[in-house]
């Protein structure tokens, strides 16, 4: 029992998994007591038993697992996580639960698997389940079949997938096991009763027997239709609903449940699809064409048994096709004419939508056949149409069909009749809308009142079928000139129609009804059925747009205009009305008279013509009063019009009694029935009073009221008919203008614009230029409707009247047309329907392209030019395009008939010639425009290959396709591309470039889609597939494109497709699902017209918001409230809804203004630091494009919200420019208030103001670029300097505008350029500008080279990227540019160059042609300036820029006022030295910095100073501040600008200007001096050190040959930069930065200057080479040993290879080496010797022994066998170990050397010379000799002696007396003088501290570590042997006195507190200045040192010849000290 009581004590979980079965079954039973106990389902308790659930039910042991199977039910009933468990739990089940034989077990298997499809996890469950069908136990199988069919039974066919168990049906039912055939058998029964005949097609093949037995079952089945019996979670509640039903007794449901089960499941998708193109007979197309009919009978009937399968895979069946519509077409023998017919009905039927792309070619073909008379022939084509129609829609047909419809042949007639009744029935409202309805009408009407009767049946059916469909409102326009009998039989045929989708009362169907088709004769079973299953599929898609490429049509009306008829459909009374009034008989004069005096009193008819004129004007008042009291009904209003024309009528002379006259016209069109006829007789009299300056108004009046009674359409063109019959030109510009004003009162739809435009034409031609500019007003005001397409009738006219209406039209851009005022409010007496007015503007779009006057060119595609095309020579196939492009081009607009065009053209899209691919698409585009809309029946043969040319690997083709693709788009809607499986099977290739560009496309299309067909979700599985593609970009996009995808298909639709992925993908997806179901923008609310005009709202403009505009209110007469969403605008976010747009309409905006009182921009912290990171991360999208694109600007938006004003935002973001404009002048007024904001998001702002540089309207741009100078002006004053990410994102785009034509806008953006050196490095900003010279834009390279020029005056040659040489090349191949501009800026750029350089110009643009050369030459003979005046024209010229950019360098952004104070002396124009004497020595401190870091043109102005606030930055301190805190607080301000600054810093220290140099150093020493600071310099150490030996270059090369140079500048430069070098070598950690290249030029720069002779013969010139010594010295230990030994021998191969390079220089390298030699035993371990032996290893290679033998010196052979000795040494036989990386060991000497070492030194202990080798006196050869010995000591004390080496031998020869103790020196010293032994020794005893550690300054004792390099620039000078912290005194007390005073200066401590002298008396010393800047004190010590120095070495110069003797020291002291004061009053001189 102890281990029973063991597991009792566990806790449940723990029992649940214990390895005694007891233990487990107490576990489970205690677990399903707490599973029943927990009520929340999301209870954590859940989640302990997660991972435990498969042990419940996989349990070994069968009492066990039966308890646990129980827990495990309750588990996945109640608990929230249990789904995570699914696939592991139900395969457990399936393996170890159906193969129970307890009942019991499989019982509760089953439960679970179908508690897990219940919480919504059926997928995974069947996934699990089919896998267990392949198992071999059938035990198993048979469970899993009727867990899958109870399954289906309870939760019906829309949650359990049928498609992958039909599927496996078949294999099942040849099942061996009798119980598994069983079960398939109860299964199908199962399947049939959900998805009936549909199962039929893929259970045909199976055994016979069975498929009897299974026909038995499924008659019993009822004939109801199935339900489910249980619901998934989520859809409890409808079972709730169900249940409620029941209990009442009621099925109401059911008719709806069958429609919504029934045709879920389509036989065809469950079919396997076959390929049968590979099938074909191979001599098919031979025997289609032999001549005997029976071998064509033979290919055919191959091709009918091939196209029996009911399912095709998709392929090219162009070809067959094509040879089956030339049977159908040409062949004589009917019953191949049949017989082909059928193939085709195959083909259509098996490959549906995918046939849809064929069904252009064939329909013609077919409806001409049907001339045959043959019945079985006529059968034969019907059922082939109708199985065609299918595959497509009648957009695409209507065409074609209406061609036929004019054909003289009465069958043929009746038969496309027939055709269209039964197409007519597969459409509902919303897929025949009025644009399509319209032209068939018209074509049927004829045939109504055909002589031949069957015509005239078959129209009425047709005609009646469209009245049932979309209902009478829309078809009785059409038909308002039928006759009643006609009328009559039209709506009889329409009540015998039965439609194929069910009906109502003339709306769009509510249940889908399963009908038979009437009027399609027999089709075999199978076909029929699915015909008719697929038919029942309702498609819904889009309204078809035809004009959605045509800019917006009109707006939206009010009421809906009748297309076809001029009058009005309004109430149907008055519709009547209409109808009579049109045909209004003109009545003769008598009965005028007599109607006219029955309601006139007598005496007006009397005086009517009356000679007085009084009496006419009395006549007419009476005629006016008797007009107003009239009543409507019995006004004649022909009799009075007739009357007022009676004699003198028109020709009235007295113009009061003409206005009145004029007047009463308008009241009787206002008050009465106006008729057309009454509008004829005044008409000419009204069009010749428009131009009279009396009646003009009234005439214009009148007309505007016959405009309102007889609709504008037919007046305007009555009058524009009339007025240009005349010649009067005042007549026809006033009717012009009458025009203009009525178009916008009454808005465009209907009007006929090519009447207008002939007028229009003749007015443009007109003398007078009053008729000219009014014909130019109207074309603007029609460009407000019709768009850029109203240019084109207008394009041949003259170009100076053209760039007038051009003109015009840009006025016109961007604004909306008005809301029509006028012609509503008569007939729109009831509401109008609402789909009405969705489809209204397709009329007046349609307008604009119907008007194109078209050319047919089909006949110009001749079988020649087709073959042409198709050649193998790709030279004749370019010159059939060329033809094709000819004839397009030639056309202009062509009809859309183009015979073979289509397909020759798309076998040239896969062409292997690029160039004709290209050339190819060129010619798509054109054709789209050509064609117009007509296009779209092209898009599935010639629009989807275009679509696989996307996948090209070339950019440019890929470009090329991508623009086809998008014209097409833009004429067809998208609605063409989206339908049929087409698309998804371009985005289910794997190909990358194919899927990026396609899914890019989709994501910029689809969100201005208002809806889509349902054949989108096809792309959905492929997506997905894209999301996980392995290519980035493709993932990228197709993650892009999901939230459109989810806008149309909605997120449910999106998720369940997920089902079919595998688990891991599946998680990936559905997180990304809900990431985009956040990102998803809202449907567009109006269709998106082109120009994005949205239309105008019929409510009356006061409606709206006062501040929104027209097009914020989309709304339509019925609601005068204006709806708040607005319409889509490309480029703008749906979501962004104007905020005014949501506001109640009534209301002023009085709100708004509020919002806008606080800032503008929101400073939020790090904000633009985070998004650096997320740009850097890859996280967001990196702003870098050709166009912005809808996801930069959504981008844009969405990282605004958080810092940019809501409604500063919306204005950024409107679509109307005028917003953009209101925006830029919000952010200048708050530019100065609000510089902070403004800062936090300037690379927003920028990247804003990029968007701008894309618009096209000038006043945005002339704005934006004027707050850009503001904004730069402000950043420079701020002290701001950009950030890369800011500069890259704006620059380039910036530089785009400098060629832009307009000169104003070039300036401005020239001087942006130029402000933007204040914020942003010039030479950072060069490459920018550079890459700007490559344009193709002939002005912006021009204007760029110039700018170039600009750079390189300014800031001289450094500027150039990447160097001068490249930058120089690149300007100079501009010479040679065809434009003539660019010429000359290359030139002009070149010639600055030169006057800045020098001759070296030459040099660096290389190998110019000589015409390229001439050319230059001659334009710096031009020029004739001299180099060396350069720099100063630059102080002299520039002081604005560059007294700004020295202020930048000093990496202050609100930095202490010594680098203000020169922007402070320009802002306020002050100058001298105001109150001096009130300062304090710390600004006195900042006037001497004036003087170091100023460029002297201004001098310090303290008292603004002091208001700077500076206490701030210096804290209260005792003794002077180092000068180095005026650095600091930029430091701590800086944040992310640190590493900018420091990069602007670095990139002026190689500055052509030394005093920017200097600037730099300083700076840079200043951080390098702080420990805590030094670290910003980390990552710029290459770059400083480029910036450094690119100025040593700078110096040796142009500075010292310039006489014009103070020589003294040229020294104190370099001692700036050797200062530098050595703080920067004293910090290890960046030393070892350096890399080996940059080390290896570092050293040769420094040789270089060591060598230099020009330097030794200036009096500080010796100084200058010692310090250069010590910095090698500096280098060679601190640098990374590996990279510094790599660049020596680097240095010494190149030098010894160099024919020019002195010896000395390579003596140099090596003496570097062998010091390199020495630190070896301490550095090896951190060497990485396999790159050094590389290294040697290429040296060997390129110098083998014989060759280095051969030099001059022995050195080299001496120093790299040392080097090899001394590693063979230190690492012994290891070192054989690093050859690792050189590859061919045999290319040099170096392993048989090493072995040969290694052998040597094994076979001897090696004698005594040979350790001497060894401790490294590498001068002694291998066998010494005494003699040797004495030469080389000689040797040594010969450097001692000489100027150069003295360090040098000091230090060997200590090494030598280290080395040999008792070796003795004393002859050497015995002939030298008292002085020079004395100097020996004490140099020794030096060498000896420092070695030890003593001389040395630690940094530990109190001196910081810049101290040291001021402190000890050669180590052998005294100054180093007194330099001790501790204040013993070494040397002479003055010199420890002077390093007292010189620490103080530096505001440093000195240790003893004592010993430092008070504040005051050392300020009191007249002699010294209290603070010195860095490079004085550099200076003052390299004075000292160096006097100090001569004293010691000369002894001659030195009478006492002693040390200590004080007086000749202390006069030398006191005369150092004056020496010093009179230097620093030069500097200041020279300053001033």
């Amino acid at each position: 029992m102890g281990d029973d009581s063991e597991w009792l004590k566990l806790p449940v979980d723990q029992k649940c998994e214990h390895k005694l079965w007891k233990a487990r079954l107490s576990g489970y039973e205690e677990a399903l007591k707490i599973f029943q106990k927990i009520k929340d389902e999301k209870s954590p308790e859940w989640s302990k038993f997660l991972g435990l659930i498969k042990k419940f039910v996989t349990d070994s042991n069968a009492v066990v697992q039966l308890k646990g199977l129980e827990a495990a039910l309750v588990y996945v009933e109640n608990a929230h996580v249990a789904g995570k468990t699914t696939g592991e739990v139900v395969s457990g089940v399936v393996s170890k639960v159906f193969n129970q034989p307890k009942v019991k077990a499989k019982e509760l298997g089953i439960e679970i698997c179908l508690m897990y499809i219940e919480i919504e996890k059926g997928e995974a469950v069947q996934e699990e389940l089919l896998k267990g069908l392949d198992n071999k136990n059938p035990k198993i199988i048979v469970a899993c079949i009727e867990t899958l069919r109870k399954a289906l039974s309870e939760f019906g066919s829309k949650i359990i997938l049928l498609k992958p168990i039909i599927k496996v049906l078949p294999k099942l039912f040849e099942s061996r096991e009798k119980a598994v055939r069983d079960e398939a058998k109860l299964i199908a029964v199962e399947i049939y009763r959900w998805i009936r005949d549909a199962l039929r097609p893929p259970l045909q093949n199976i055994n016979s027997v069975q498929l009897k037995e299974l026909e038995e079952e499924w008659v019993k089945l009822p004939v109801g239709a199935p339900k489910p019996t249980r619901f998934l979670r989520s859809q409890q509640e409808l079972e709730a609903k169900l249940e409620q039903q029941q209990s009442a007794g009621g099925d109401a449901e059911g008719g709806g449940d069958d429609g919504d089960e029934v045709p879920q499941i389509d036989a065809y998708e469950l079919l396997e699809a076959v390929e049968i193109l590979s099938k074909l007979p191979k001599d098919f197309y031979d025997k289609i064409e032999a001549k005997k009919w029976q071998e064509r009978k033979e290919a055919l009937e191959a091709v009918e048994a091939l196209v029996k399968n009911p399912k095709l895979e998709a392929g090219d069946y162009a070809d067959l096709v094509k040879a089956l519509k030339k049977v159908v077409g040409k062949d004589t023998n009917v019953m191949l004419v049949a017989l082909a017919a059928k193939c085709l009905t195959g083909l259509a039927v098996g490959l549906r939508k995918k046939f849809g792309q064929y069904a252009g070619h064939v329909v013609p073909t077919i409806l001409e056949k049907f001339k045959e008379k043959k019945p079985q022939v006529v059968q034969a084509l019907q059922e082939a149409i109708d199985a065609i129609f299918l595959t497509t829609t009648l957009q695409n047909i209507s065409e074609d069909v209406l061609a036929v419809m004019d054909n003289k042949n009465p069958t043929i007639k009746q038969q496309t009749s027939l055709f269209i009744a039964r197409s007519f029935r597969h459409c509902t409202a919303s897929t025949l809308p009025k644009s399509l309805l319209k032209p068939f009408c018209a074509a049927l009407l004829k045939h109504i009142n055909d002589s031949a009767p069957e015509v005239r049946d078959a129209a009425f059916e047709a005609l009646g079928t469209a009245l049932k469909v979309v209902g009478e409102k829309a078809v009785n326009p059409f038909l308002a000139d039928v006759d009643k009998l006609k009328l009559d039989k039209i709506k009889e045929c329409s009540e015998k129609v039965e439609l194929v989708h069910g009906k109502k009362a003339g709306l769009a169907a509510d249940k889908k009804e399963l009908k038979p088709v009437p009027g399609r004769t027999a089709a075999s079973g199978a076909a029929g059925d699915k015909d008719t299953k697929d038919v029942s599929v309702p498609k819904p898609g889009p309204l078809k747009k035809a004009p959605t490429a045509k800019a917006g049509g009109p707006p939206k009306k009010g009421k809906p205009t009748a297309p076809g008829i001029t009058g009005s459909t309004g109430t149907k009374n008055k519709k009547g009305l209409e109808t009579k009034e049109i045909v209004e008989p003109e009545l003769s004069i008598e009965v005028c008279e007599e109607k006219a005096s029955a309601v006139l009193p007598a005496t007006c008819i009397q005086l009517l013509d009356s000679s007085n004129w009084k009496e006419r004007l009395a006549c007419m008042e009476e005629f006016q009063k008797a007009v107003e009291l009239m009543d409507r009904t019995e006004m004649p209003c022909q009799a009075l019009v007739r009357m007022l024309a009676k004699k003198p009528g028109w020709k009235e002379t007295n113009f009061q009694v003409m206005q009145m006259k004029l007047h009463i016209v308008a009241l009787i069109a206002q008050k009465g029935n106006f008729s057309k006829t009454s509008a004829q007789i005044v008409l000419d009299g009204l069009v010749d009073k428009i131009g009279d300056v009396k009646c003009g108004n009234h005439a214009k009046e009148a007309m505007t009221a016959m405009a309102e009674a007889c609709m504008l359409p037919w007046t305007a063109e009555q009058v524009m008919s009339t007025a240009f019959s005349q010649k009067n030109p005042k007549n026809q510009s006033e009717t012009l203008n009458w025009l203009s004003n009525a178009i916008k009162e009454f808005g465009f739809s209907g009007l006929n614009v090519k009447a207008f435009i002939s007028n229009v034409k003749t007015a443009l031609a007109a003398t007078n230029p009053a008729v000219r500019t009014s014909a130019i007003t109207l074309l603007g005001v029609m460009y407000l409707y019709v768009g850029p397409s109203l240019r084109m009738f207008f394009e041949d006219e003259k170009p100076a009247l053209l760039s007038q209406i051009d003109a015009e039209f840009e006025k016109m851009q961007g604004q909306t047309p008005p809301a029509p005022t006028r012609g509503i409010s008569k007939h729109s007496t009831g509401g109008t329907d609402e789909a009405e007015d969705g489809d209204e503007p397709d009329d007046g779009g349609n307008d604009v392209v119907d008007l194109l006057p078209r050319t047919e060119i089909s006949d110009k595609i001749t079988s020649e030019l087709v073959s042409k095309i198709g050649d193998k020579n790709w030279k004749i196939r370019k010159e059939g395009l060329d033809e094709v492009a000819g004839i397009i081009n030639e056309a202009k607009f062509i009809q859309p008939n183009i015979g073979e065009l289509p397909t020759a053209l798309k076998g040239r899209l896969n062409d292997s010639n690029k160039i004709l691919v290209q050339q190819t698409l060129n010619i798509l585009q054109q054709l789209a425009v050509a064609m117009g809309p007509n296009i779209k029946q092209h898009v599935k043969n010639l629009g989807i290959p275009i679509i696989t040319v996307l996948g090209d690997s070339k950019n440019n083709v890929r470009a090329a396709a991508l623009a086809t693709v998008n014209a097409w788009a833009e004429q067809t809607g998208m609605k063409e591309w989206l339908e049929g499986e087409d698309l998804s099977e371009e985005l289910k290739k794997e190909n990358p470039f194919l899927r990026q560009e396609l899914l890019g496309w989709l994501a910029e299309k689809l969100p201005t889609l208002r809806s889509t067909p349902t054949d989108l979700i096809l792309c959905v599985p492929h997506l997905y597939s894209c999301l996980e593609d392995r290519n980035g970009d493709v993932r990228k996009k197709a993650q892009d494109a999901l939230p459109f995808f989810m806008m149309h298909l909605g997120y449910e639709k999106m998720a369940k497709a997920t089902g079919k992925l595998k688990p891991t993908s599946k998680d990936q997806v559905l997180a990304m699902l809900e990431k985009a179901k956040a990102n998803m923008p809202a449907k567009p609310t109006a269709p998106t017209k082109a120009t994005s005009k949205p239309m105008g709202g019929a409510a009356p403009a006061r409606f709206q918001p006062t501040s929104a505009p027209v097009e914020d209110s989309v709304s339509s007469t019925v609601e005068t409230k204006p709806d708040p969403k607005k319409t889509k605008v490309p480029g703008v976010s749906s979501k962004a809804k104007s905020t005014q747009g949501k506001k109640a309409p009534g209301k002023t905006s009085l709100k708004e203004d509020e919002d806008k009182s606080g800032p503008i921009f929101i400073v939020v912290p790090n904000g633009k630091e985070q998004r650096m990171k997320d740009e850097k991360g890859l996280k967001v999208l990196k702003w870098n494009f050709t166009t912005p694109r809808d996801e930069y600007i959504e981008q844009l938006k969405t990282q605004m919200s958080s810092c940019v004003a809501k409604w500063l935002q919306d204005e950024m973001f409107h679509s109307d420019f005028q917003h953009h404009n209101k925006a830029l002048a919000v952010m200048v007024d708050h530019l100065e208030s609000e510089k902070e904001g403004v800062i936090g998001c300037l690379d927003l702002i920028l990247k804003w103001l990029t968007l701008r540089f894309f618009d096209t309207n000038t006043s945005v741009l002339m704005k934006a670029l004027e707050y850009l100078k503001l904004l730069f002006t402000l950043l420079s004053e701020e002290e701001y300097h950009l950030t890369e990410n800011e500069a890259s994102s704006f620059i380039p785009y910036l530089i785009l505008k400098v060629g832009e034509p307009k000169d104003v806008i070039r300036k401005d953006v020239r001087a942006i350029l130029n402000r933007m050196c204040l914020v942003y490095p010039a030479s950072k900003l060069f490459p920018f500008v550079m890459e700007g010279t490559k344009s193709k834009n002939s002005k912006q390279r021009a204007e760029c080279l110039e700018e170039l020029g600009c750079l390189v005056e300014s800031y001289g040659m450094n500027v150039c990227q990447p160097t001068p040489g490249k930058a120089l090349k690149e300007i100079a191949v501009h010479i040679g540019d065809r434009d003539n501009a660019v010429r000359n800026a290359a030139l002009n750029t070149i010639v600055t160059v030169y006057n800045v350089h020098g001759d070296q110009v030459f040099k660096l643009i290389g190998n110019l042609s000589e015409k390229d050369m001439s050319m230059l030459e001659e334009r710096i003979k031009r020029s004739a300036k001299r180099p060396s005046s350069a720099p100063m024209k630059q102080l002299e010229e520039k002081p604005q820029r560059n007294q700004n950019m020295t202020s930048n360098a000093s990496m202050l952004r609100k930095g202490p006022a010594e680098d203000m104070s020169s922007k402070l002396n320009q802002a306020r124009g002050m100058s001298g030295h105001p109150e001096a004497t009130q300062m304090v020595h710390r600004e006195f401190q900042l006037d001497l910095d004036e003087i170091e870091n100023d460029n002297g043109t201004v001098r310090c102005e303290m008292p603004e100073l002091v208001q700077h606030k500076l206490d701030d930055i210096f804290e209260p301190v005792l003794i002077p501040e180092p000068k180095i805190r005026a650095v600091s607080p930029h430091f701590d301000d800086m944040h992310s600008n640190t590493a900018s600054t420091i990069n602007f810093i670095i990139s002026q220290v190689a500055s052509g200007d030394i005093n920017a140099s200097i600037q730099a150093l300083t700076q840079i020493d200043e951080v390098l001096r702080q420990e805590d600071k030094a670290e910003a310099m980390s990552g710029h150490i290459d770059q400083f050190l480029i910036a450094t030996f690119m100025q040593l270059r700078l110096i040796y090369n142009t500075h010292m040959a310039d006489e014009k140079l103070e020589k003294d500048e040229i020294i104190k430069l370099y001692s700036c930069i050797i200062g530098n070098m050595i703080s920067l070598f004293q910090i290890e950690s960046l030393a070892r930065e350096a890399s080996t290249g940059v080390l290896k030029d570092l050293m040769h720069g420094l040789i270089t200057l060591m060598l230099d002779s020009r330097i030794e013969d200036l009096e500080e010139g010796q100084q200058v080479i010692r310090s250069v010594n010590l910095l090698v010295v500096k280098v060679l230990e601190k640098s990374d040993q590996t990279n510094i030994l790599s660049a020596l021998l680097v240095l010494l191969q190149d030098s010894l290879l160099a024919t020019a390079s002195s010896p000395k220089f390579s003596e140099l390298v090596m003496k570097c080496l062998w010091r390199m030699v020495r630190l070896l035993p301490d550095t090896i371990n951190s060497i990485n010797l396999d790159r050094i032996l590389l290294d040697i290893h290429i040296f060997m290679k390129v110098f083998p022994k014989e060759k280095l033998k051969q030099c001059k010196s022995e050195f080299p052979i001496r120093t790299l066998k040392t080097l090899l000795h001394t590693l063979c040494k230190l690492k012994g036989p290891k070192i054989l170990d690093h050859l690792t990386m050189i590859d061919n060991k045999n290319e040099s000497e170096l392993e048989a050397h090493l072995c040969r070492m290694m052998k040597h030194s094994m076979d001897q202990a090696g004698s005594k010379s040979e350790k001497e080798t060894e401790k490294g006196a590498s001068r002694i050869d291998e066998k010494s000799s005494k003699a040797k010995v004495n030469d080389f000591l000689a040797e040594i004390f010969k450097k001692i002696g000489s100027k150069e080496n003295t360090k040098e031998g000091l230090a060997e020869l200590y090494e030598y007396k280290k080395k040999y103790s008792d070796a003795d020196i004393e002859p050497f010293l015995k002939n030298s003088s008292q002085f020079f032994q004395s100097y020996v020794e004490r140099g020794l005893r030096v060498i000896e501290m420092e070695r030890e550690g003593k001389g040395r300054l630690p940094t530990s004792t109190g001196i910081s570590p810049q101290m040291e390099v001021t402190c000890v620039p050669a180590p052998t000078s005294t100054m180093s042997s007194i330099g001790n912290t501790n204040g013993e005194e070494v040397g002479p007390s003055v010199y420890l006195e002077r390093l007292k005073i010189l620490r103080q200066r530096c505001g440093l401590d000195n240790t003893k507190q004592d010993d430092r002298p008070p504040l005051t008396s050392l300020l009191s010393k007249p002699t010294v200045p209290p603070v010195a800047s860095s490079t004085d004190m550099l200076h003052s010590k390299l004075f000292q040192l160096r006097e100090s120095r001569e004293q010691h070495q000369h002894p001659e110069l030195d009478s006492n010849q002693t040390h200590s003797a004080g007086t000749v020291t202390s006069s030398s002291t006191t005369t150092n000290i004056d020496d010093l004061k009179k230097r620093l009053e030069r500097i200041k001189s020279s300053r001033k």
